[in-house]
C-alpha cells in the first residue's frame, strides 16, 4: 500500500513547537526629509552607553554630575522637589545628595525670594568648574576619535549639530 503524506500518522514536528519563525520588521525607506525616530533613538542610546563612561579626571558619581549639570545648564537655581523631578529621583535622596554637594561646596542653598518658605539651590563656581573639566576631559578623549572618521561623517556631525540643540531645547521645554 503506498501511503502518501495524508496517510502517514502526525510525527512530532519541531519547527511547529518553537517559535514561529517571524520576519524581521523592515520598515519602508524613509523620504530623505523623514527621519527613523527608532534608529535615531537607538544611535543616540549607543553613543550614551560609550559617552557616560569616557574617563574623567573628576571621579564623581553620574548622579553628582547630573544635578551639576542640570544646574549649570538648566536656566539657574532649582528648588529641591524641581531637582528631583528632572533628575529621576526620590525627595529624601536628592535632599541627602544636595546636602552633600553643600558640605564639598559644590551647591549652596538659599532662600527662594518668591517663597520665605523655600529654597533655591545653586551652583557654586567650584560646581561649575567640575562641570568644565567634565567637558574638557570628554573633548579630549574625543578628539582622536573624531579624527578617525572620514570627512564626511566629520561633516555630518557638523552639520547636525544645530538640529540636536534645537532636539535638546525641545526636550528640556523651550519654546
Amino acid at each position: 500500500m503506498d501511503h502518501t503524506s495524508n496517510d502517514r500518522p502526525a510525527e512530532p514536528d519541531a519547527d511547529r513547537d518553537a517559535e514561529p519563525n517571524v520576519e524581521p520588521c523592515v520598515e519602508p525607506e524613509a523620504e530623505p526629509d523623514e527621519l527613523d525616530v527608532e534608529a535615531f533613538a537607538a544611535a543616540v542610546e549607543n553613543f550614551n552607553r560609550f559617552y557616560i563612561r569616557l574617563p574623567m579626571l573628576e571621579k564623581l558619581p553620574f548622579t553628582t554630575l547630573s544635578v551639576l549639570d542640570t544646574l549649570a545648564f538648566g536656566g539657574g537655581p532649582m528648588r529641591l522637589t524641581e531637582l528631583a523631578r528632572t533628575e529621576q529621583i526620590s525627595q529624601p535622596g536628592i535632599t541627602q545628595l544636595v546636602t552633600r554637594l553643600e558640605r564639598d561646596g559644590l551647591v549652596e542653598r538659599r532662600p527662594d525670594p518668591g517663597d520665605g518658605r523655600a529654597v533655591l539651590v545653586h551652583i557654586t563656581e567650584a560646581g561649575r568648574r567640575i562641570g568644565r573639566s567634565r567637558h574638557a576631559d570628554r573633548a579630549r578623549h574625543l578628539a582622536p576619535l573624531i579624527a578617525r572618521l572620514t570627512a564626511e561623517q566629520r561633516r555630518a556631525i557638523a552639520d547636525a549639530l544645530p538640529a540636536l540643540g534645537r532636539l535638546a531645547e525641545l526636550g528640556r521645554g523651550a519654546s
